[in-house]
């Protein structure tokens, strides 16, 4: 098995182009929902055996360049041999070596040997399975992480256009879900768009300090290297520094075992979990919202909410983010548990667990976002909706600016508090028995304690005076802290084929 769609085009720096989609087929086993379903073509393939075999051979080349630029006696002819091989690969033949060796490095290396026989002997030459298997996994959470700050971007920019609509559209405030003084629209909605901030500026962190593990031998002693510079210290560090650069890093982790420190990879997997949790919040808000009926996700012109009720327009796409985002979540204890277990200079049960946490976490991550901008850029608000259970609300939204009037006009504010709880009380029990409006301002005007008029109460419950400060400070937000986020962010450049949801 052959891959041509890799050849000449796959580079660690800007990874691998989008997979070809593979041919329906009954017998091909069970198909992964993140990537038969919602991740995007980009990042499974970030993840796939054609680009890991790749970057394997982008290593070991590097690795014998370098060396031979250091003094090691690897013939020009060698590295030719492997360059010119470099695309030919065979994963079925791949796999018959592995059943035989029981080794997967192993297995790779004798490939590249058989399609670069020149090179054979000089091939992964001082290197452990680390060499390939770790430095290929930072490789890894580098790309993925320029896709996810991407997909983090793309989000942020919709949230922001919809806050900026919506700034100083009055909605009622929620605190234990229960109706609290109003906010507006836009308000919450910055409130969603800081959470992404918050994962955008912990991932830049995060990449900005992402090393590369490098030649570093069995336990991380560069033992191995020392000998093949005849004991020169300063050209295994400049191997590795060398190494370092070509790979897009700053440099190497100053100690390791034979791995990198899998604290790196948890993390990672806490970055991840981190958007997950933003994305639910958000996910979770937008369905509570549907079922207000005030704002709703976008929906399909021949899209189905229902197979038995035709009428539904359920917020699916929110439910799948609130969904995935569970399982992304769930992926950060793997992490957390397999640093705690490293014993001493490594040990093997990390292996079979990352290779299925650690991808499957930065493709929930990327479909989670890929969701989440979609719903953001295509909510639907309903004012009218907003402004009647606003409405209904209202009277009791005012009831601090009423202590406040009161108390100005000389009430006792001990005593003006307690009758407006009752009359509050009075209220809302007659509106639980059917009452089609509130007369609480009705009792408050009654009430010579207060010495306030209904039209005096009807201007304290302005609901644009009780949402406060909302809309200014939507727009100082988007002016001091996205604006700046996104100002080299060129939304056109994205990829809008991986953007596609799918069910």
């Amino acid at each position: 098995m052959s891959f041509p769609i890799f050849a000449s085009t796959y580079s660690i720096a800007s990874g691998p182009p989008p997979r070809q989609a593979p041919a329906l087929n009954a017998d091909r086993g069970y198909p992964h929902p993140l990537i038969e379903r919602y991740a995007s073509d980009e990042m499974a393939s970030v993840f796939s055996p054609g680009a890991q075999a790749l970057a394997w051979r982008d290593l070991w080349i590097a690795l014998a360049e370098e060396e031979r630029a250091l003094g090691v006696p690897i013939p020009r002819g060698a590295i030719a041999a492997m360059r010119a091989a470099r695309d030919t690969v065979d994963l079925d033949r791949v796999a018959v070596i592995e059943r035989e060796l029981r080794h997967d490095v192993m297995a790779h290396v004798h490939h590249f040997g058989e399609v670069a026989p020149e090179a054979r002997k000089f091939i992964h030459m001082g290197a452990t399975s680390a060499f390939v298997g770790d430095n290929h996994g930072l490789l890894q959470h580098q790309t993925a992480l320029r896709i996810l700050r991407r997909r983090l971007l793309v989000g942020a920019s919709a949230l922001a256009e919809f806050a900026e609509r919506h700034a100083a559209l009055p909605t009622l405030g929620y605190t234990h879900l229960q109706p609290a003084q109003p906010t507006t629209v836009g308000k919450r909605a910055c409130l969603w768009l800081q959470d992404l901030l918050f994962d955008l500026d912990e991932l830049d962190h995060l990449t900005a300090g992402l090393r590369l593990r490098g030649a570093r031998g069995t336990t991380g002693t560069e033992a191995t290297f020392l000998a093949l510079f005849d004991g020169d210290g300063e050209k295994v560090d400049l191997l590795n520094q060398r190494l370092a650069e070509r790979f897009g890093f700053s440099g190497v982790y100053p100690v390791v075992g034979q791995t990198y420190p899998r604290k790196v990879d948890h993390r990672v997997l806490a970055l991840l979990a981190g958007i997950g949790a933003s994305t639910a919040r958000f996910g979770h808000d937008i369905r509570l919202l549907q079922a207000f009926g005030e704002i709703e996700e976008p929906f399909g012109q021949r899209q189905i909410g229902s197979s038995a009720m035709p009428y539904k327009r359920n917020p699916m796409r929110s439910e799948r983010i609130c969904a995935l985002s569970r399982h992304l979540c769930t992926l950060e204890i793997n992490a957390s548990w397999t640093a705690s277990v490293q014993w001493f200079e490594r040990t093997l049960d990390d292996s079979a667990n990352r290779r299925i946490s650690i991808p499957e976490a930065h493709m929930a991550a990327e479909a989670i976002l890929i969701l989440a901008a979609n719903v953001a850029s295509g909510l639907v608000v309903h004012p009218a909706v907003i402004a009647r259970r606003l409405g209904q609300q209202l009277p009791f939204m005012a009831t601090e600016e009423i202590l406040l009037a009161g108390v100005r006009l000389g009430g006792d504010r001990q005593d003006l508090h307690e009758r407006i709880r009752v009359h509050a009380l009075a209220a809302r029990s007659r509106l639980d028995e059917g009452a089609a409006d509130s007369d609480f301002f009705a009792r408050i005007a009654g009430d010579a304690a207060f010495g306030l008029s209904e039209d005096d109460l009807a201007e304290l419950a302005d609901s644009k005076k009780l949402s406060g400060r909302s809309a200014a400070q939507v727009a100082r937000f988007l002016e001091t802290e996205v604006r700046p986020r996104l100002a080299d962010f060129d939304q056109a450049s994205t990829d809008g084929n991986s953007t596609e949801v799918r069910v």
